[in-house]
């Protein structure tokens, strides 16, 4: 028997994720920051006695969407694989219809099965569902190479620009957290050409712990004794995370975030030896000069026929179907 239930709490997360987090983003650790920032967590659990399951949501007048926010690289399920996981999805997703008449799940994988598992588990419990690209994903597999072999199949002007640049600064690669890097770092991102910092608070917390993990990579440029780049990635099970990077406009000619940028690939190729770069989500073209693969990241969107809310939508979205 499948039992069904709801937590304002993500402190249920802390042995669910244990074995399944693949990422940082699917830990409860990275969950418990979201939730101090403000959001309010839904976590829908279903438990059959020897397996649990979990989405770890938040909930505005009816709209269910997942807890995260702009740092968070992907949103995916909380469940053991196989038939049994998918059935306590299924048990999750009809449950959450006494919560609400929209369900909207987004940026999700898709190359580890987890958009076409929960799309699936939404229409088998009565949803009507939509399964759209929403965002990209930029990558590095690095296949074996050394930093010295990945470099030489950069673009020219990329290669030239370090082979110019690179002795104008001085690069620090620190797998701890520093205070004054960190500083320097915010410091560095409020004078650059970036929007403001969604959550400081929670990015330093985040950096911290992983720092304390022995997980953050911190990079910082420097010259003349003045920080002028700054970066910070993460690495685990074979991946190095690229999470925030920024320089000083007004020290634009250095090129010291290409400089800093590439002391952070040799890095984490040559001593972490990573499998795969990911560069987050968006399709900024300066991506592409570093990496060689882009993946697709999908929005769930799920209505409920049998709630009025959901009718309007669910008309316009069959009209769009007819139209196609």
């Amino acid at each position: 028997m499948i039992e069904a239930r709801y937590h304002d709490s993500v402190n249920v997360l802390q042995a669910l994720t244990a074995p399944q987090a693949t990422a940082p983003f699917d830990r409860a650790e990275w969950f418990a920051l979201l939730a101090e920032t403000g959001l309010v967590p839904l976590v829908a659990m279903a438990g059959d006695g020897e397996a649990t399951a979990a989405l770890a949501l938040t909930s505005d007048r009816g709209r269910i969407t997942p807890l995260r926010n702009w740092y968070s690289f992907t949103w995916r399920e909380l469940a053991p694989p196989g038939p049994a996981g998918d059935r306590l999805l299924e048990a999750i997703a009809r449950q959450l219809k006494s919560r609400g008449w929209r369900v909207t799940l987004e940026p999700v994988p898709g190359e580890d099965g987890s958009a076409d598992r929960l799309a699936r588990a939404f229409r088998a419990a009565g949803w009507q569902v939509a399964v759209e690209p929403c965002d990209i994903n930029h990558i590095l597999p690095v296949r074996g190479r050394s930093f010295a072999e990945y470099w030489e199949t950069r673009p020219g002007p990329l290669r030239t620009t370090l082979k110019r640049k690179a002795k104008k600064v001085e690069v620090e690669v620190l797998t701890r957290f520093d205070a004054d890097v960190w500083a320097d770092y915010e410091a560095i991102y409020a004078a650059s050409w970036k929007p403001a910092e969604d959550q400081p608070a929670m990015l330093r917390a985040f950096a911290q712990s992983e720092g304390e993990a022995g997980r953050l990579r911190l990079g910082v440029a420097r010259a003349e004794g003045l920080a002028v780049a700054a970066q910070c990635w993460t690495v685990e099970n074979g991946i190095a995370y690229i999470h925030k990077l920024a320089h000083l406009e007004s020290h634009k000619p250095l090129s010291a975030g290409t400089t800093l940028t590439a002391a952070l690939f040799a890095h984490v190729i040559d001593v972490d030896t990573v499998a795969l770069v990911d560069f987050g989500t968006g399709d900024q073209s300066y991506k592409a000069d570093w990496m060689e693969e882009v993946r697709p990241r999908f929005r769930i969107d799920c209505l409920d026929r049998g709630q009025p809310k959901a009718w309007a939508p669910l008309a316009k979205r069959l009209l769009a179907g007819a139209r196609a």
